[in-house]
């Protein structure tokens, strides 16, 4: 019987190759992905100095409390999709991203919700307004942000009051000038500027239906009211006097009306 020795060593050689990725696996890849554990927990919150609403250390008591927290735990059942979700079903939490390293590390990144607003409503309401115009729950947040009072539903809020803050919050100016938005019971509003001793009134807001037609309607009637009221601050109160008046009316465009303060 002839043996064709060339095809013997061939196979042989495949086979020995099996072998080798067999063994090379089982030394290999068991140890780095199966046996390794998770040695260091990265918490990454993006923009904390600024907004603040959430910390690492509330993010790992989280985590703890689902059973999620990686430290000392196997690599190969770490997941990192549910601890994003898990995080994201936080309030303050606008994104969270989670993976893995080969060195034992998992890396937990967060991007917080911008808060714009304050609501202070005279029902009693005390919540945020954030750039997407949607609620945020009160915390224990402080900042530097333009607080609305009044006569407030989370309705009018969110789809007007939230408008209002934005156009005032897009000028350099008055995002320092303007420190509370009051909202009268006919829904007019008041302006309260950081430095005199008046109030501003600007009349109602236009409405509409449409969220596209309704923020150029209210971003134009800001506009054009501010621009008046800055030419006022300029060549009338700051001759006048900071204090002369204590309620500055420019509801209409062809009068400003000021209250002069009264002196006892």
């Amino acid at each position: 019987m002839h043996i064709n020795w060339k095809k013997t060593i061939i196979v042989t050689l495949d086979l020995m190759l099996g072998a080798y990725i067999i063994t090379a696996f089982a030394a290999f890849d068991k140890p780095n992905v199966v046996s390794k554990v998770c040695t260091q927990v990265d918490i990454n919150i993006k923009d904390e100095a600024t907004n603040g609403f959430i910390t690492a250390s509330e993010i790992k008591n989280r985590l703890e409390r689902n059973k999620l927290y990686p430290l000392s735990k196997l690599m190969h059942f770490v997941n990192t999709r549910i601890i994003e979700e898990t995080l994201e079903q936080s309030p303050f939490v606008k994104k969270a991203e989670c993976y893995k390293t080969e060195d034992g590390h998992v890396n937990i990144t967060l991007t917080q919700r911008m808060p714009t607003l304050r609501i202070k409503s005279i029902n009693g309401d005390d919540y945020y307004i954030d750039d997407n115009h949607s609620i945020m729950p009160n915390s224990h947040y402080t900042s530097d942000l333009i607080i609305a009072t009044g006569h407030i539903n989370k309705w009018f809020a969110r789809t007007y009051v939230s408008l209002l803050a934005e156009s005032l919050m897009g000028s350099d100016f008055w995002r320092n000038q303007i420190v509370q938005i009051h909202v009268l019971s006919d829904h007019g509003i008041e302006l309260v500027p950081r430095v005199g001793n008046h109030i501003v009134y600007i009349g109602q807001l236009p409405e509409s239906n449409f969220i596209g037609q309704r923020k150029k309607l209210i971003a134009d009637f800001m506009a054009k009211k501010m621009n008046r009221l800055e030419k006022f601050y300029k060549y009338g109160l700051s001759q006048a006097g900071w204090n002369k008046y204590s309620y500055i009316n420019i509801e209409f465009d062809n009068q400003i009306i000021c209250k002069k303060t009264t002196v006892n």
